[in-house]
């Protein structure tokens, strides 16, 4: 009881302190300064939201500005956040949807679900999937077969009108997508190729296209299959086909 007492006593203490000298907690909804001050900067909710959506990042806010309406109308709510943050945090489905066993992939189709639709034709040579926020470039043979230096240079020189871009990019703004984002195109439930049905892509080849992510031996570089889904590496002095991204983090 005495042990409960002190600790009790110490809490107090430091509490008055805290007050005493104007000190602010982390977390606390007080800030330490008036809205307009830089102590008093922070993001909105609609700018959390989409960092975690699509990776956009914002300055904080240096002026406070009343909403006109209620959250629902001008911004996400608490919920729609938390929702879209566990969301973010699990690997997203494999776009199977036929089972052949209990409790397989198809049956349970775990993960996060595709965003309806996947992915958006931005009208300018780009798409962008709406599941991970990375832009691509519509046409995904515009370069033929290339060796790995050819092909990352190809990718990081491409610019405003070439391959059917009208989207005003330079060069320097598309690259080769790693091996994570090449893959994250997948749909296990397709073949031949194996990217999402009604997918608005052209030029697709079910053949081997260049990642740009360097097996362990520096020599070879990782590649994605996209007619069986495939992920393997090879020489980097092989041809295979590329396909540009844009965008990520």
């Amino acid at each position: 009881m005495r042990d409960k007492m002190l600790w009790f006593g110490m809490g107090l203490v430091i509490g008055l302190l805290l007050a005493a000298t104007g000190m602010t907690l982390a977390g606390s909804p007080n800030p330490g300064a008036g809205p307009t001050a830089a102590a008093s900067q922070m993001y909105t909710l609609q700018q959390i939201y989409d960092r975690i959506n699509n990776g956009a990042a914002a300055a904080k806010m240096t002026t406070f500005t009343e909403p006109a309406a209620a959250p629902g109308s001008t911004m996400v709510t608490l919920d729609q956040l938390y929702t879209l943050a566990g969301q973010r945090s699990r690997p997203p489905r494999t776009g199977q949807i036929n089972f052949y066993g209990t409790r397989d992939d198809g049956s349970l189709r775990k993960g996060v679900v595709w965003p309806d639709p996947r992915f958006t034709d931005n009208g300018n040579g780009t798409v962008t999937d709406n599941l991970t926020g990375l832009i691509w470039l519509k046409n995904a043979n515009c370069f033929g077969i290339q060796n790995w230096p050819a092909a990352l240079n190809a990718a990081n020189t491409l610019n405003n009108g070439e391959c059917g871009l009208t989207d005003g990019s330079a060069e320097g703004d598309w690259r080769l997508p790693n091996v994570r984002e090449l893959h994250s195109l997948i749909d296990y439930g397709q073949a031949m190729p194996v990217l999402p049905s009604g997918h608005p892509f052209t030029g697709v080849q079910s053949n081997n296209y260049w990642t740009s992510t360097t097996n362990d031996i520096s020599v070879y570089a990782w590649y994605v299959n996209l007619n069986d889904g495939q992920i393997n590496f090879i020489s980097k002095a092989q041809t295979y086909y590329v396909w540009p991204v844009r965008g990520g983090q």
